[in-house]
């Protein structure tokens, strides 16, 4: 903050301002946050995925159903009974990790391929040991290298990975190899990618061939989240006139049993109403879309017999009818036959990928993400604000350093206790949420994660049922994108010109050049005898954006 003629309250003061300032508006816990504008009035179609949007799963019983079949699976095909004693931990992984099959590591990574934390099964490397391995501690997402875990379903793949490659590496009767690629037992050589492979091989077969789906819907309550909110607020969105569709991956006959459980009630959306089936909430329901390959090529569009859960021979090429349940097809198909349009359709789901990145990015769909972590990240933000405190007031700290500094100074100021509180708090925050840190953001760096719901979410909260605190008229406004030249400049600060520029507005007077002021006209139509520009940016505004930088 040096050299700008402002008291040390400084923007701190601001920002809690501006977090007061927000915090009168709505309860953190119903809200609904936004990267970009959205009018509720312009949406015709709701769209819903099923697993982990609608049907929330319970964490971590769910996480150690699938992640004690995955075990079970791996021995079969030849893993140490001992990998058996594994027992899941649910405060180590976080969505968004990177696995790098080469060496065996989960990143956490900047939107740039940054590596904010390296872990080798449960070693966190130190900043020497990942420049050995990653040059300028960079590495580029390479999908023949590098898998993105970026579902709640990924949980417990990412436990695992880190339980299999710590047993490995730390067990006797295995030798770690030389360029850090594998172990080798005897002449037996196993590489992390074969791990890897071995790993992603085991979940799938769990999710389609194994008991995860059997072992859920004989556990219902055990496994799944039941709340009588979940028919009211769908009955809302349908009293507001717009349409709702299903959307979902999942097979009839599993999304059946799991909708059955989720509207079983003895009243419908309202205490006074009957019970209905839940088929009679959606104007349209499609299983097994597959996608992201339904917003691409797609399937063949086929009707089900929701007697048997069969599908009907042939392609359904008519329009699409109410209480009917339909198989696969393509975004192409299903736009035309429910008379969508793109930008008036909002999709709600938990797939960043899947769900949210395709939808936006081929279909242009407007995009609502489901981060059932957020609960515990808004915990975290509240409980433990004066470590982010703390974290600013060591920004403005080394700042200070600086202050009366230019380039003649010849001296370097001592940065280094400086530097080394802003890790010791860094480390702090990040333990407060977990052994890996927050989903969004390592200190004050934002992780990949955090880059990909800014930039394909439009909205995005902890779950749906939030929809049922906003009018279905409202206007989410997103806070205005202001760059660090305008963030970090307050509006009481006056920046005068030193001498005229070229004019790039056009000239009010006829006959006068546009690159030449006009008679008592400065720069941009300012009157010279005024050259000083004040910044406008009302400080709510800015430091309101910064508080939403955050998250």
């Amino acid at each position: 903050m040096s050299g700008i003629g402002i008291e040390e309250r400084s923007w701190i003061h601001y920002r809690f301002d501006a977090i007061n300032y927000i915090q009168i508006h709505r309860n953190a816990k119903f809200q609904i946050f936004v990267n970009r504008s959205l009018h509720l009035e312009n949406i015709k179609f709701y769209g819903f995925d099923m697993d982990y949007t609608i049907a929330e799963y319970k964490s971590p019983q769910y996480e150690q159903l699938g992640f004690n079949l995955v075990k079970e699976r791996l021995v079969t095909l030849g893993y140490p009974v001992e990998i058996l004693q594994f027992e899941y931990d649910p405060s180590f992984p976080v969505r968004g990790l990177w696995f790098d099959s080469l060496y065996g590591n989960l990143l956490k990574v900047d939107a740039y391929g940054n590596i904010l934390v390296c872990v080798h099964g449960f070693e966190f490397l130190k900043h020497s040991q990942v420049y050995e391995l990653y040059p300028n501690k960079f590495l580029q997402l390479d999908e023949s290298r590098v898998y993105v875990l970026n579902t709640l379903f990924n949980l417990p793949e990412t436990y695992l990975l880190a339980c299999l490659v710590d047993f490995f590496t730390n067990s006797p009767q295995y030798a770690e190899q030389v360029d850090k690629t594998g172990v080798k037992y005897g002449e037996l050589f196993m590489s992390f990618r074969s791990i890897f492979q071995d790993v992603r091989g085991a979940v799938d077969w769990v999710h389609i061939y194994g008991d995860l789906k059997k072992k859920t819907l004989e556990n219902l309550d055990e496994y799944v989240k039941k709340d009588e909110r979940l028919p009211m607020v769908l009955s809302r969105i349908r009293e507001s006139g717009a349409k709702l569709f299903l959307l979902t991956n999942s097979d009839y006959n599993f999304t059946d049993r799991i909708m059955t459980f989720l509207f079983d009630f003895p009243h419908g959306a309202k205490p006074e109403e009957p019970h209905r089936d839940w088929k009679t909430y959606f104007d349209t329901i499609v299983v097994d879309a597959r996608k992201p390959l339904f917003f691409g090529e797609g399937t063949i569009l086929r009707q089900v017999d929701t007697t048997t859960g069969a599908l009907r021979v042939g392609t359904h090429m008519g329009p699409l009818q109410v209480n009917q349940v339909y198989s696969g097809g393509s975004c192409d198909v299903f736009t035309k036959l429910i008379g969508a349009k793109g930008k008036d359709v909002l999709y709600v789901g938990d797939h960043i990928f899947g769900d949210i990145l395709k939808s936006k990015k081929i279909r242009g769909w407007r995009t609502f993400l489901i981060i059932p972590e957020l609960v515990q990240e808004l915990h975290v933000w509240t409980d433990k604000c004066q470590l982010f405190a703390e974290l600013q007031r060591l920004d403005v700290k080394l700042g200070d350093l600086y202050k009366n500094l230019d380039s003649s100074a010849k001296e370097k100021p001592d940065i280094s206790s400086v530097r080394t509180s802003i890790r010791d708090v860094t480390h702090k925050m990040d333990l407060a949420y977990g052994m890996m840190g927050s989903l969004f953001r390592s200190g004050s760096r934002q992780t990949f994660f955090s880059s990909q719901v800014v930039r394909y979410a439009d909205l995005y909260a902890a779950t749906i049922l939030n929809l049922m605190y906003y009018p279905f008229s409202y206007m989410f406004r997103a806070p205005a994108m202001l760059l660090p030249h305008e963030s970090t400049v307050a509006h009481e600060q006056r920046f005068t010109l030193d001498a005229p520029m070229i004019q790039r507005t056009r000239s009010k007077n006829p006959g006068t050049p546009n690159d030449q002021p006009a008679a008592g006209v400065g720069v941009g139509g300012v009157e010279e005898d005024s050259k000083e520009v004040s910044i406008l940016f009302d400080s709510v505004t800015v430091f309101a954006r910064i508080f939403a930088n955050l998250f």
